[in-house]
């Protein structure tokens, strides 16, 4: 007899009454894609939406640090209510690693994402931001596996190293018929055509370029600063032209 895992059926009932639900992803770490995740979101709940920002990156959380998250934390009622931070509801994987480092393995990461998803109490939401895990292994079909309503949001840079492994993300989420809701390519230096020519020939959307912005560092942990910058305004431009 197979065994049925008694979580997913939670999960469903945890995200039915989220609207839309955008999984930011990139096939390997390094691009920027925390950064578009928490941006993403803080964008969206200054513009009045209901917004929530789950971390699923769980070798490198970094949504608390880019967005400062400090002394908030869930609260148990019938599972998990997260916390919420800048107008958005947010949970990490840090609220039970300490944000100390964590060497999870195989089975376990499998075991953790399904808790996560399972015990978040999101209620009702407008959006749910997921910032994934790096590359195209087990935890990536996962959450394709679990959250069976999300469309995907690919970040890549200008690099054909980076490239090479967004395009095997690409291919998966092909093969899987997960909708995708295009290509954003970070840290543009130089005017080129050649990601835009790229994502082109593999039929998705090229959503636009976000510019290097040598100033941004310095507004991470401050989203007023972060909402200030070149980055942020280069993200809202290519938000304002797609239909999330």
């Amino acid at each position: 007899m197979a065994y049925i895992e008694p979580r997913t059926s939670v999960i469903d009932k945890r995200l039915r009454n989220i609207k839309r639900i955008i999984s930011v992803a990139s096939g390997k770490g390094g691009v920027g894609k925390s950064l578009v995740a928490s941006s993403l979101a803080l964008s969206l709940s200054r513009k009045g939406y209901k917004t929530g920002l789950m971390d699923l990156d769980l070798y490198g959380p970094s949504s608390h640090i880019i967005l400062g998250v400090k002394d908030v934390y869930p609260q148990e009622e019938k599972g998990i209510v997260p916390p919420e931070v800048h107008g958005i509801r947010f949970m990490s994987i840090v609220y039970y690693t300490d944000d100390k480092p964590s060497p999870f393995r195989g089975t376990d990461i499998s075991n953790i994402i399904i808790e996560l998803l399972a015990i978040t109490q999101w209620g009702s939401l407008d959006f749910l931001i997921i910032d994934m895990p790096p590359g195209i292994g087990d935890e990536t079909l996962d959450v394709i596996r679990f959250i069976k309503d999300s469309k995907f949001l690919v970040v890549t840079t200008p690099s054909k190293v980076a490239l090479g492994a967004v395009n095997k993300l690409i291919w998966i989420l092909k093969e899987l018929k997960i909708p995708v809701i295009g290509v954003v390519e970070n840290m543009a230096r130089n005017q080129s055509f050649f990601i835009r020519n790229e994502i082109r020939k593999t039929g998705l959307h090229y959503l636009g370029a976000i510019c290097f912005d040598e100033n941004l560092e310095d507004a991470i942990g401050d989203t007023e600063k972060l909402m200030k910058t070149s980055f942020m305004r280069d993200l809202n431009n290519i938000v304002a032209k797609i239909n999330l």
